[in-house]
């Protein structure tokens, strides 16, 4: 599958679907929030306010963050390899497991939803050095570099990010505010 860096206005293949469970928390309305799980090579979208994203183990996989503040609408992909070339039968099956090929479907996905790319605000996190001390494979640099070269082309700026280091990190979004926390080994914090 080629590269594809079309990140604009385009429709939007449908979201993938998770379970929903409440986390005890509120949110900005006072309404019970529901804890979306976004797995490894998984994406999720939301126009539920109430949604609070998640995604656990980001060592050296990278996940894209994406929040709308005038619609409360959140996105977020968790991806694993930089590029699809390396198993183009497993991009088709599996987009958001590549950069290349799920970062722009969760763009797509979020334009599905009425946003436009001018009012997203963009966080990166992970893209750590895990198990490669000398820096053989570097997976979690190269899927960095994939993602800022993507958003570089197409003019998307990167509101925040949280990237390498050797330690993996969960991160959060919370829809109704668009608040991120990064958690890792040493403590919690927004980003």
């Amino acid at each position: 599958m080629a590269e594809r860096t079309d990140l604009a206005t385009s429709p939007a293949a449908p979201s993938s679907s998770s379970t929903s469970s409440p986390v005890g928390a509120d949110d900005a309305r006072g309404a019970p929030a529901q804890l979306l799980v976004v797995p490894m090579a998984g994406l999720e979208v939301t126009a539920d306010p109430r949604h609070v994203l998640v995604t656990y183990a980001l060592g050296s996989c990278i996940a894209v963050i994406v929040h709308d503040p005038k619609r409360r609408l959140g996105g977020m992909i968790h991806f694993m390899l930089p590029s699809s070339a390396m198993s183009p039968d497993k991009a088709r099956e599996k987009p958001a497991m590549f950069g290349d090929t799920g970062v722009p479907l969760l763009f797509e996905s979020m334009y599905a939803l009425g946003t436009r790319k001018q009012d997203l605000t963009v966080k990166v996190v992970g893209g750590a050095k895990i198990c490669d001390d000398h820096g053989v494979f570097d997976i979690g640099r190269r899927n960095h570099l994939i993602v800022r070269q993507m958003f570089w082309k197409v003019g998307v700026v990167i509101a925040a990010e949280d990237v390498g280091g050797d330690g993996s990190r969960t991160a959060r979004l919370e829809v109704a505010t668009g608040r991120t926390t990064i958690r890792t080994k040493s403590g919690e914090r927004s980003l």
